[in-house]
């Protein structure tokens, strides 16, 4: 063989290196960014994730509320009550600005278990539920008072409960065995996402009080039906103008993200794994409240066989509005949140319709907050409380 020829065939071979070299490197970079990359830096295999601080903007937890000294938080589940959709600002779902969409009345943002303490199931409120109360001959047990209850705790789309007066303590609560109690009240919410009690909805809980009442031998007074549909109607009125859920979209600028990938960031910044595949949130400060914030992603991509093989391009980041007390500063955490996120993972903070948010539109939105705020302040709804969570959720 002549030199000429084994120059060529050097020459080829190295081309041919290159361009498999090349094809490598242009299929590592498409690869979806893991848990493993080098700038996370995980620490020896199965040693638990360091969380890097300075990585943590300003007003964010270090350690989470009820969290033990490896940030574990025990799991809880929370009541549920039905509400109504409506939005800050009304618009159509398309359009880019302000990012409030109607609120799906879906079940918190998780990933694998729920986040908050015990909580204390919010009592009857003549604010917002139809009460009648039952008059006792005598004093009635736990055991019997559960015992007649309906099978049901639901007339027609609203939630119906039952409370007793405590002989020994002189408070209002659930009936327990093993108690006796000296009054009892019965309720049904007044209004959630499904509308507003109706007619056919109250005639059907005069019927189950009455069948509770009878095997008790207890004495019901009905309020004014007329008066307390006519009630239900304005509450859901306001509620339907008064319910928002923001959302922001955090959108990958170059490489996709892995789930892996993602749940390390989040964990950084306080996330932690929530009920449902593909979701997180943001505890709050206090036992039993609302998850802050919540971050969805594909559920398929969290239950693919090899999740770090699953390519994500975009995560949901999304505020309900009125489960979330004022005092929490919810917006600006949420702002920061987004902020912190994009600039660790290379992404970009947008709209539903993939607009990227200036500040100016983020300092609008949050003024339209406040105003929500007021409004809720002024009815007796304050975001956050037992009654807002139960007709907004």
């Amino acid at each position: 063989m002549s030199t000429l020829q084994v120059s060529l065939a050097i020459i080829g071979g190295l081309v041919l290196a290159g361009v498999v070299a090349y094809n490598a490197w242009v299929t590592r970079r498409n690869l979806p960014r893991t848990a493993r990359d080098r700038d996370l830096n995980p620490g020896p295999a199965g040693a638990p994730v360091a969380h890097d601080t300075a990585a943590v903007p300003s007003g964010f937890p270090q350690t989470l509320p009820g969290a033990d000294e490896h940030g574990r938080i025990e799991p809880v589940l929370h009541d549920e009550s039905p509400t109504h959709p409506a939005e800050l600002t009304p618009a159509a779902p398309a359009a880019p600005l302000p990012p409030f969409a109607p609120a799906s009345g879906a079940a918190p943002l998780s990933f694998g278990q729920m986040v908050a303490g015990p909580e204390k199931r919010p009592a009857l409120d003549a604010l917002i539920d139809v009460i009648s109360a039952l008059s006792l001959e005598t004093e009635v047990s736990g055991d019997a008072v559960l015992a007649a209850l309906p099978g049901t705790r639901r007339v027609g789309s609203k939630p119906f409960a039952v409370e007793g007066q405590s002989a020994s303590s002189g408070e209002w609560e659930t009936p327990r065995p093993g108690l006796r109690y000296r009054a009892l009240q019965v309720g049904v919410q007044l209004a959630n996402r499904a509308g507003a009690l109706n007619d056919i909805e109250f005639s059907e809980f005069v019927v189950k009080v009455q069948a509770f009442a009878d095997a008790l031998g207890a004495a019901p007074d009905f309020p004014d039906m007329r008066a307390e549909v006519a009630r239900a109607r304005e509450l859901d009125a306001f509620a339907s103008g008064h319910d928002a859920q923001l959302g922001f979209t955090l959108r990958a600028r170059r490489a996709a993200w892995s789930p892996g990938y993602v749940t390390q960031h989040a964990a950084r910044l306080g996330f932690v794994a929530g009920a449902l595949p593909g979701r997180m949130v943001l505890p709050g400060a206090a036992a039993g409240q609302a998850p802050l914030l919540s971050l969805a992603f594909d559920p398929q991509a969290a239950m693919a066989e090899d999740p770090e093989q699953s390519a994500l391009r975009e995560l949901a980041l999304s505020l309900e509005v009125t489960h979330v007390p004022r005092s929490e500063q919810p917006f600006v955490r949420m702002r920061q949140t987004a902020a912190a996120l994009a600039e660790a993972m290379d992404g970009v903070v947008t709209d539903d319709a993939g607009q990227p948010l200036s500040g100016d539109a983020l300092d609008q939105i949050g003024a339209d907050l406040e105003g929500l705020y007021d409004a809720l302040d002024a009815r007796d709804l304050s975001a956050g409380s037992p009654q807002a969570r139960r007709l907004f959720s």
